[in-house]
């Protein structure tokens, strides 16, 4: 497995990546491919703003998937928000036969996933801590 590269700034180092699920409103299959295009570049436009690099994108018809990092001080609410706002006007406005389908101003389900994801599973980091120490017990 290849190892990633470690991100800091002034006063720490860190690896957080994201993984986030976005999905339609009433689970409509709505995503065409000119639509998920116009999304993704609404996504990378608005997550500059946020320091977020994109790792991975994808789609179905009914949602998207993105894995990225952060860093420490990023807001993930505001940004979700921003982007699930600006991206449903956007989409909405340039697509207006959207609106047959999803009436009303949303785009996206209110609801949405945020995993964490990293390099060792979960199990692995709590076996590490639970053996720390153990020369001074």
């Amino acid at each position: 497995m290849k190892q990633k590269k470690l991100d800091s700034n002034k006063h720490s180092v860190f690896l957080l990546c994201y993984h986030l699920i976005l999905v339609i409103k009433y689970r409509k299959k709505v995503i065409t491919k000119e639509i998920e295009e116009k999304l993704r570049k609404i996504f990378e436009d608005i997550s500059r703003k946020y320091h977020i690099e994109v790792e991975e994108w994808n789609f179905e018809t009914d949602h998207i998937r993105v894995l990225f990092r952060t860093r420490p001080s990023t807001c993930l609410a505001k940004f979700i928000n921003a982007y699930k706002s600006a991206s449903s006007r956007l989409i909405k406005k340039e697509f207006p036969e959207l609106k047959k389908e999803l009436w009303g101003e949303y785009f996206w389900s209110r609801s949405y996933c945020l995993l964490t994801s990293g390099e060792a599973p979960i199990e692995l980091i709590r076996q590490y801590i639970q053996s720390q120490g153990r020369n001074y017990v």
